[in-house]
C-alpha cells in the first residue's frame, strides 16, 4: 500500500491493495473503470483503454446528458446493462450507479492528479468548447462564460469542489473493500499515466486470457 495512504489506517487490515503506476497488474483486464475529479483525462484515458484492449467503450456522459442538458431517463438503466457484460470501458462517475460499476469491474485506474491541474485543465477545455462552439452530448453546447458568475454548479467551480471528495470516494472504497474482485491502481500525472500504460498496462494486456 502507498505510505501516504496507509498512514492513519493502522486499525485497517482488510484494505483493497493500492498498485503503484509501476506494479504489475494481477489480472488481464477486461471490465475497466477511470476514476478521476473533471479534467483529470477520464475520457481520454478509458477511449485508449478501450482501443489498447479491443474492449468497447461507452461514455457516460453520453448516456446522462439529453437535450438541453436535460437527464436522460434510461441513464441508469443502460449503465447497468453495460456493466452486465463481458467486457467494457466506462468512466467511474455518477452518484447512483458506482456501486454496480465497482461490484462488476476488475480493475479500476484512479486519476488522482493534483487539483491545479485539473482545474486548469477544465478552465483550458471550457474555454476551447465554447470559442469553437464545440458541440456536445446530444447537441448540447457549454453555457456562457458569464455563468462562471452567476452558477454555483459551472464546471470550472463544480471541479474544483469536487476534487477532494472523488479522491474520498475512491480511498472509501479502497478502506471498505467491499467488491472482491476490484484492483485498484493509482496514477498521479501525466508521467505515471504513460509509464503505467507502457509497462504494466502492456504485460497484462498481452496475458491470455486464460491465464
Amino acid at each position: 500500500m502507498w505510505p501516504a495512504l496507509a498512514q492513519g489506517w493502522p486499525h485497517m487490515i482488510n484494505v483493497v491493495p493500492l498498485l503503484r503506476f509501476d506494479d504489475q497488474v494481477p489480472v488481464r483486464p477486461r471490465k475497466i473503470a477511470v476514476a478521476g475529479a473533471a479534467g483529470s483525462g477520464k475520457s481520454s484515458l478509458a477511449r485508449l483503454l478501450g482501443q489498447w484492449g479491443d474492449l468497447p467503450y461507452v461514455e457516460l456522459d453520453s448516456l446522462y446528458h439529453g437535450p438541453n442538458w436535460t437527464v436522460r431517463d434510461t441513464w441508469m438503466d443502460e449503465v447497468e446493462q453495460i456493466v452486465r457484460g463481458d467486457a467494457w470501458v466506462i468512466e467511474w462517475q455518477g452518484e447512483e450507479v458506482r456501486t454496480q460499476v465497482s461490484e462488476n469491474a476488475d480493475l479500476l485506474v484512479w486519476l488522482d492528479h493534483p487539483r491545479w491541474l485539473t482545474t486548469y485543465r477544465v478552465i483550458k477545455r471550457t474555454l476551447s468548447r465554447r470559442i469553437n462552439k464545440t458541440v456536445l452530448w446530444s447537441g448540447n453546447t457549454e453555457g456562457p462564460l458569464r455563468e462562471f458568475f452567476t452558477d454555483p454548479d459551472y464546471i470550472v467551480k463544480y471541479s474544483w469542489r469536487m476534487h477532494p471528495l472523488i479522491r474520498q470516494r475512491v480511498i472509501t472504497v479502497v478502506k471498505e473493500n467491499r467488491f472482491p474482485k476490484l484492483h485498484v491502481v493509482r496514477l498521479r500525472g501525466q508521467r505515471q499515466v504513460t509509464a503505467w500504460l507502457n509497462g504494466p498496462l502492456r504485460t497484462a494486456l498481452a496475458r491470455s486470457t486464460v491465464d
